[in-house]
């Protein structure tokens, strides 16, 4: 896809800054190219990279939106605000709003989401909706329910390697315009877990500084004005050691230093880390759990019924779809999800006591 940047194509201006001053931190390198991509396309369905589990089945976005909706109802039915992370094409927040509307909440919405061509798709689905770069545009007079699915993954990530030196930072470097991973020369040895320090030579450890931010700002808010928070996405309850670095194009894994800016690059979410990044605001914080159980508990599977006794017909996609969000060999197991919520506020369904 063309760049009409006036500096030229991202890789060249990537390449430009290493040239000039060096290896940079691969967090700097996901940035660049994420902002490039999502902003140049729609990445979602058939024709694009992947595919979410809005678009997968309304069942998913629907069950969400009654989850938020319950826990409204048992914390008194405050004024509240429907806000989401990376909506994508707004699949999820219209399923959501339209299974509120039918139990009698019809909240303002607020999407947090920073590409044009991503907002002009939410237009359409969500048309009464307010866009924001960050949640500092959502007003603070309600509380707010709020939703992040497969937000967190697509956030910057630092590694860390550890070498016979002790652990060194990750970074991209480059031949023309030919992106490599090298290790830099920093020592990080004092701000690695004291578990995970002795990891075998080779061993991997990623940060996202910027998850950790935007968890804690979100976690602020929800405390002081109340609300919740559900976050779901692929990842793990860490901090542990691995590489999860990945590119996806057309719908298959790619190389993640070719073509910055031509495909999505993501990383599992570190879910432990955010979960007490929460806590460190006041927040209280549920599971992880796999969203497969989260699904079953929500009532996927009544749902599912009663969408194919109403088209009986379309009843093999309908079980294949809950099957594809749920199985523990698909969605269910890799797929993980917390909720934050405001002291006070009820147990979300979904979560064990």
């Amino acid at each position: 896809m063309s760049d009409a940047h006036p500096d030229g194509p991202l890789p060249e201006r990537i390449a430009r800054a290493i040239t000039l001053g060096g290896p940079i931190p691969l967090s700097q390198f996901m940035a660049a190219a994420n902002t490039h991509y999502y902003d140049t396309r729609d990445p979602l369905g058939a024709r694009g990279d992947f595919t979410t589990a809005p678009e997968i089945s309304q069942m998913f976005g629907e069950l969400v939106g009654l989850a938020l909706t319950d826990l409204w109802h048992r914390a008194g039915q405050p004024p509240a605000r429907y806000v989401e992370y990376g909506p994508g094409r707004g699949t999820l927040a219209a399923d959501a709003l339209r299974a509120m509307a039918t139990v009698g909440l019809k909240p303002p919405v607020h999407l947090i989401e920073a590409s044009g061509t991503l907002r002009e798709k939410q237009a359409a689905a969500v048309p009464n909706a307010e866009w924001h770069l960050d949640l500092l545009g959502v007003p603070d007079d309600g509380a707010l329910l709020v939703v992040a699915n497969e937000f967190f993954d697509a956030l910057p990530i630092r590694q860390l390697v550890k070498t016979a030196e002790g652990w060194r930072e990750r970074l991209v470097a480059c031949q023309d315009t030919l992106f490599l991973p090298v290790v830099g020369n920093t020592v990080f040895d004092p701000i690695v877990p004291v578990p995970l320090r002795g990891a075998p030579n080779g061993s991997i450890l990623e940060t996202s500084p910027a998850s950790v931010a935007v968890m804690r700002v979100l976690a602020r808010r929800i405390v002081a004005q109340g609300g919740a928070a559900i976050v779901i996405d692929y990842g793990y309850d860490g901090p542990l050691v691995g590489d999860t670095l990945q590119a996806v194009s057309g719908h298959k894994f790619a190389n993640p230093f070719e073509d910055p800016g031509e495909r999505d690059l993501t990383a599992h979410v570190d879910f432990g880390t955010l979960a007490e990044a929460a806590r460190a605001e006041g927040a209280v914080v549920h599971g992880p759990v796999g969203q497969g159980a989260f699904l079953e508990a929500l009532g996927i599977g009544p749902r599912a019924a009663a969408l194919a006794a109403a088209a009986p017909e379309k009843a093999a996609g309908i079980e294949t779809d809950r099957a594809r969000l749920t199985g523990a060999d698909q969605m269910g197991e890799l797929f993980k999800v917390i909720a934050v919520t405001a002291p006070g506020w009820p147990m979300p369904e979904g979560f064990a006591a």
